[in-house]
């Protein structure tokens, strides 16, 4: 098992199609798709016909996948039983590898979006809060975090809270967006703009 309490698991999905039109739609490219090991699976199991994301631990062992409905009238996510996102940062195991400051957004598109703008050091929460572990990871690995939380209400109060609870540890920014927008659907330019500041 590992440190963090989710175990390796024992295979890897094969047959995946990083070139499906959903990623296409989603502005997700095939070098990105590959590099994340992010598409489609049409095999059989729990992932069968969905959109797969593998999630690695920080030491860069494989230990799920969250699988991505394509279509509205089934669930929009799908983890193995037993799986406990609280204790992962997803892509902490690349992101710890590209310095000591990090970007910090809600979910795993938003965090390829970030990547494929030129800012690989990026993690996600998969979800609008930071639990202690995650808490944790953060001060182990970087020394500044910038939050780039989804433009709604439940992000905006997230990004406060959070950013209360990392300033005295960390030099914390949050970034505010547009009412209604999330890191996934906005371009290069735009993420550069706001993570960076000056950069344009």
């Amino acid at each position: 098992m590992s440190a963090d309490g989710n175990k390796p698991l024992p295979f890897a999905l094969k047959a995946i199609d990083f070139l499906h039109p959903y990623l296409v739609e989603r502005g997700i490219s095939a070098e990105t798709a590959r590099h994340f090991g992010v598409g489609f699976f049409p095999g059989t199991g729990l992932m069968a016909g969905r959109i797969v994301i593998p999630i690695h631990d920080e030491d860069g062992h494989l230990i799920a996948y969250a699988g991505r409905a394509l279509h509205p009238c089934e669930a929009k996510y799908k983890f193995p039983l037993g799986f406990r996102k609280s204790l992962i940062l997803f892509n902490l195991h690349r992101a710890a590898q590209q310095g000591t400051a990090v970007i910090v957004v809600e979910g795993f598109f938003d965090c390829l979006n970030v990547h494929q703008a030129g800012l690989p050091c990026v993690v996600a929460l998969m979800g609008c809060s930071l639990s202690h572990r995650q808490e944790q990871l953060l001060q182990e690995h970087f020394r500044e975090v910038v939050l780039l939380l989804d433009g709604d209400k439940a992000g905006r109060t997230a990004g406060a809270m959070i950013a209360g609870r990392l300033v005295s540890k960390l030099s914390t920014r949050a970034v505010t967006l547009p009412d209604g927008s999330q890191p996934d659907r906005l371009g290069a330019d735009q993420i550069r703009c706001l993570c960076i500041p000056g950069s344009f």
